[in-house]
């Protein structure tokens, strides 16, 4: 699990309870953890490893996937075979919706694999059969010692429920609005789910909920009301954020706020990849929101001016690209050989307006020429002026200033 950042201010977190997912630690004082899922078809097991191990490799530290039939269900062995020749360990989470109960007794290997199961309790069953199938699935999860996430959606909650709250609602002196009527649908429909689990026999500290909705505010809504009214961890997530730009803003909008506030203790966004982009988006958003609010440290981040008429080359924004694309990039190894690396800070400046000063204030800051400046670039490192780069080859020295700074500044593991 990456380090907390030093210092950083955060309202305290609202869960009491604590759920181990395989190695991972979720709820109460442990680290606010990135999930990601995968969009391939489980069935095919080479794709599937391949997308998770993108996933894991980009810093997710939950992985969930698709169960939704016979060869799915089969598949998950060998995608747990193909991830071991990956050197690839990360928690693999199910994700079942009309069929689960059916699928885990069937498939034994798959049910004692997967590292937690994820049940929609709209989605287990009608009528008479939704109890006995909900309690099936909870059964298996005992058995296996697995823990479980109730995740109610409100494209897909249960309707009883919702029947339930409206002829409630008519009753009312003053009738909420259908808005506030379904938000309670939702909480109620999650919080009594929790309830017929335990009575089961799932014990409270392997339970996560979520309420997921696809409107930031009815989301705040709702999970303020969700964690007031119980201490399980909660699983957040704007559902069907969307794409590009609308998906980041609006995921970001609502969980900064919930988070600001101490709700949340795993987060996911559900971004639509555009079109031959990689999943691993929305594994960077998810940290990067995380970071930015300053409650988790995962990668270097470099602080680039936006740019003006002091700025008309395009060199610091290629620089700044160039930059924060190598730190990924190198992550991975980092991780592994140096303590304490992804608090480092970088900045990448284009004129002598903010420049100098900006780049004292990060471990290491380039402060490059605006138009008409002097064509010269000074490095700071940890605020003092260490070097001038001038010439072609900027990028790959300032590269190598990096590379020897992370070489000396952070103590090796063992």
């Amino acid at each position: 699990m990456t380090a907390d950042i030093p210092g950083a201010a955060a309202a305290a977190r609202h869960a009491t309870r604590q759920v181990r997912i395989g190695r991972v630690l979720v709820g109460s004082d442990a680290p606010i953890v990135v999930q990601s899922m995968t969009n391939t078809d489980t069935a095919d097991h080479i794709a599937t490893a391949i997308q998770i191990a993108q996933l894991a490799r980009a810093g997710s530290e939950l992985v969930r996937i698709t169960v939704n039939n016979d060869e799915s269900a089969r598949a998950v062995p060998r995608i747990f075979e193909q991830l071991a020749k990956m050197d690839v360990d990360v928690p693999i989470i199910g994700d079942f919706h009309y069929n689960g109960h059916k699928l885990l007794i069937e498939n034994p290997d798959c049910a004692q694999l997967l590292a937690k199961y994820r049940i929609n309790p709209g989605n287990v069953g009608q009528g008479t059969k939704r109890d006995t199938q909900f309690a099936q699935i909870v059964e298996l999860a005992c058995r296996h010692d697995k823990p479980v996430r109730i995740g109610v959606n409100w494209g897909s909650f249960d309707q009883s429920v919702l029947a339930r709250m409206m002829d409630a609602n008519a009753q009312r002196a003053t009738p909420w609005d259908i808005g506030a009527v379904m938000r309670e649908a939702l909480i109620v429909s999650a919080l009594e789910s929790a309830q017929a689990a335990e009575g089961v026999g799932l014990a409270a500290d392997r339970i996560i909920l979520s309420c997921k909705v696809s409107s930031v505010q009815d989301l705040i809504a709702t999970y303020r009301e969700l964690a007031r009214r119980c201490d399980y961890p909660l699983h957040l997530g704007l559902t069907e954020a969307g794409m590009g730009s609308k998906g980041i803003v609006a995921s970001t909008a609502a969980l900064a706020v919930l988070l600001q506030e101490g709700i949340g203790d795993t987060i996911r966004v559900s971004l639509t990849p555009e079109p031959g982009e990689s999943r691993t988006q929305e594994v960077i958003v998810a940290q990067e929101i995380l970071q930015t609010m300053g409650l988790r440290a995962f990668t270097p981040m470099v602080t680039a001016c936006p740019g003006c008429g002091r700025t008309t080359s395009t060199f610091f924004q290629e620089l700044a690209q160039n930059v924060q694309s190598y730190v990924r990039e190198q992550m991975p190894v980092w991780r592994t050989q140096y303590d304490g690396v992804e608090n480092l800070t970088l900045a990448v400046m284009g004129c002598v307006v903010n420049g100098p000063g900006e780049s004292k204030h990060a471990n290491i800051g380039i402060s490059l020429p605006g138009t008409g400046e002097s064509p010269a670039a000074p490095v700071f490192i940890d605020g003092q002026k260490a070097v001038t780069l001038r010439g072609d080859n900027i990028a790959a020295e300032f590269r190598t200033i990096l590379d020897n700074y992370v070489a000396t500044k952070y103590t090796k593991k063992i």
